[in-house]
């Protein structure tokens, strides 16, 4: 018998990773330094559009890495597919801002690192940075199913300090890879990085990839079925870096996750969820976060692999 998502208990499993003290945060930017270890929030949208929340639920964070899915999805769609001549899919064994490109193509390795993520966003439709900041924003509103806030001085942080986006955007640049100019590109992938959210949003935007592309709160058809599938595959077999591998055989669920400590999940057709815990892994995924993914998995039967 599946069990019934409704009934899970998300607190007393928040309580139990609250023991977990293991991991560091990410201090590549001062805002990003600043979070709060303890912070702990867990969230469930089920195709009804109904949430189960823990404790911490409405506490914003930035959305970081975990923006890349849905910026693949936005260039898949605005490109008509052509996106996926312009990067490739394959998995790195690398770090996510590791200065690569693939070899003979000057591509990036796939869109859920940063080198694909800085292309993907300057894809999406918009003749300069201020119109396709705008295109992100209708477009990550639209999986959310509510205008989103950008933390200005995030943005700012990042586009400063970013000298290895900056690298990757130059590379691709001399490459013939990526047509707009390497700052402009650089800006654009801050902002859509440094974009507010909290674990129920995240969690909308993962059953909306889910559904197959629909938001199962507004209604509202995001993207067509098969770019949500395009994307929640690459998930599946990129979204976690270089453990992306170890992810699948524990976890079983196609995720994204993020250095402010955010996982997005996607399980097609059972449930979008969410995590936010700060301190990182090596890989530079929350270690919380993974622990209250590997529960969910098996307590709710959500493996891709599991038979039965």
């Amino acid at each position: 018998m599946t069990p019934d998502p409704h009934r899970y208990d998300l607190d007393a499993l928040r309580a139990r990773l609250l023991d977990e003290r293991g991991g560091k945060v990410d201090d590549s930017i001062p805002t990003l330094a600043g979070a709060d270890p303890g912070l702990c929030a867990i969230a469930l949208v089920t195709p009804d559009g109904t949430a189960r929340l823990s404790a911490d639920a409405d506490v914003a964070f930035s959305i970081q890495s975990a923006a890349k899915p849905f910026l693949f999805a936005l260039a898949l769609l605005d490109t008509e597919g052509e996106a996926l001549d312009r990067v490739g899919i394959e998995p790195t064994g690398e770090s996510f801002d590791a200065i690569k490109l693939e070899s003979g193509t000057g591509r990036p390795p796939n869109p859920m690192v940063n080198a694909g993520a800085l292309l993907t966003a300057s894809l999406v439709r918009g003749s300069d940075t201020a119109a396709r900041d705008a295109r992100i924003a209708e477009g990550l509103a639209a999986f959310a199913g509510h205008d989103l806030a950008v933390d200005e001085d995030v943005a700012h942080n990042e586009h400063l300090l970013g000298d290895r986006n900056h690298a990757l955007a130059h590379l691709m640049r001399a490459e013939g890879t990526m047509q707009v100019s390497a700052d402009d590109a650089v800006a654009v992938y801050a902002r859509a990085c440094a974009t507010l959210v909290d674990v129920e949003t995240l969690a909308v935007m993962g059953a909306t990839l889910a559904c197959g592309g629909v938001n199962p709160r507004t209604g509202v058809r995001v993207i067509p079925a098969r770019v949500a599938r395009d994307v929640v595959s690459v998930m599946a077999t990129c979204g976690v870096y270089d453990g992306s591998g170890r992810w699948m055989r524990a976890v079983g669920v196609p995720a994204k996750s993020s250095v402010s400590g955010a996982i997005v999940l996607a399980a097609p057709g059972r449930m979008g969820a969410a995590v936010v815990s700060p301190p990182l892994d090596a890989q530079g995924t929350s270690v919380r976060g993974r622990l209250a993914s590997e529960a969910l998995s098996d307590d709710l039967h959500l493996h891709s692999f599991a038979a039965g």
